[in-house]
This record gives C-alpha cells, structure tokens and sequence, in this order.
C-alpha cells in the first residue's frame, strides 16, 4: 500500500471510532431484526428524496409539509426515530467532512 491509501485507511478508522458512526451502526444492527419496519423506514427514505429531488421549487414547501403530516405517527416510533435520529447526525458528519476536503482542495479556485 501506498502512504496515501495508509493514510486513508486510518482515516476511516477514525470515522468509525467516532459516537456518531458507532451510534448508527447500533441502531442499523436493531432495524436488522425487524425487516418490516426497516421496508418502512427505507420507503419513508425513499419518499422523502423523490419529494427534495423532482419537486419544483415553488412546491416544495407544501409537498415537505403533505409529508411530514403523513409520517408524523410513523416518525414517533421509537425505534423509527432513533434510526432517523442517528442516521442524520452520520449523514451531517459526512458532509462537513466532505465540506472540509473539498474547501481545502477547491480554496484555489475562488
């Protein structure tokens, strides 16, 4: 291995020691023995990008809303809203990471 894909490993080993990331994978490991719930939960996701990603900007306001009226109750599901929960703050932590490495590289260019 080069210095680099050493250096990148460690790095991961890093994001995996994190609370955030050992708090996601504990909640992903609960989900695992409720395969009903998790289908919801994956359909509740996947709803939720179709309504950010192919909505029209002057829509989406009232489609998000539609939304989370539909899945207030499904949301308050305990094992529903810590997996929510802990995915969200895993997916926060990657994109300032990501928001870091590429301010770092892409600094240059403003």
């Amino acid at each position: 291995m080069n210095d680099i894909t050493v250096q990148m490993q460690g790095f991961i080993e890093s994001v995996k020691a994190t609370e955030i990331y050992q708090e996601y994978e504990r909640q992903k490991m609960k989900l695992r023995g409720y395969p009903d719930l998790k289908a919801r939960i994956d359909q509740f996701r996947q709803y939720n990008y179709e309504i950010q990603n192919n909505t029209a900007e002057d829509q989406l306001f009232d489609r998000m809303d539609a939304f989370q009226k539909e899945y207030e109750s499904f949301r308050e599901i305990p094992m529903v809203h810590d997996f929510l929960a802990a995915e969200l703050a895993y997916c926060r932590m990657i994109q300032q990471i990501n928001d870091v490495i590429y301010q770092e590289f892409m600094s240059d260019f403003e």
